[in-house]
């Protein structure tokens, strides 16, 4: 599969992020996907990615050795950032492509390799309560995503643990944030930000998600 490269500057931090040139190529080797599953968001790098890998440089001392998943990674930025950080990462995605791309460029940056997992968020096995901090970038961009996405937070966030998810201020995703409150999580915007990733712009909100009293 041909590639080429995306060069990012986060916090001071320079990334080069490969990923695949040829998407007609990729649309016909997803093929044996389901119709709804094609989709090959995982190519970019999305604005939300950048802000919420932002947030962790400036928190590195708080994940620093502790147990990260990143739902939804794609070719890994967050990941590899958390990763540099010295967190110790599960990078979870479902198209085993964007795995691919994810190592490749944990080596290109020279960066200690999270343990990249080809998994459906809809079926997770990882032993429950096990996460110090869940992550997500722009995983919400489709309303039948949140009662799988809640419920692996509520089954694999460990107790004191947290949730940061960066989010693009859209209509789809703007009743996400009250539902996790109905459901007893307690629910903080760090910032909203307009970022710039790439050829994109997007008003960006960082989240922070906590256990509340149950």
């Amino acid at each position: 599969m041909g590639h080429d490269s995306i060069r990012l500057q986060i916090s001071g931090q320079k990334w080069l992020i490969k990923r695949p040139a040829d998407l007609e190529t990729l649309w016909t080797e997803m093929d044996e996907l389901d119709q709804d599953e094609r989709i090959p968001y995982w190519v970019e790098v999305w604005p939300a990615s950048k802000l919420l890998g932002e947030w962790l440089i400036k928190n590195k001392q708080d994940i620093r050795g502790k147990l990260c998943l990143d739902i939804g990674c794609g070719l890994g930025l967050t990941s590899l950032i958390a990763s540099k950080l010295r967190a110790r990462v599960i990078a979870l995605d479902y198209i085993w492509q964007a795995l691919y791309f994810g190592r490749q460029n944990s080596l290109l940056n020279e960066v200690p390799s999270p343990l990249w997992v080809q998994m459906d968020w809809r079926k997770p096995g990882f032993k429950e309560k096990s996460f110090d901090y869940i992550l997500g970038s722009d995983v919400f961009y489709e309303r039948r995503f949140f009662e799988p996405i809640s419920r692996l937070f509520d089954r694999f966030l460990a107790p004191g643990g947290k949730i940061w998810l960066g989010d693009p201020d859209r209509t789809v995703s703007r009743d996400v944030w009250t539902r996790f409150k109905s459901l007893g999580w307690q629910v903080r915007k760090i910032v909203s930000q307009k970022i710039k990733c790439i050829s994109q712009k997007a008003t960006v909100n960082l989240w922070e998600i906590t256990p509340g009293p149950r």
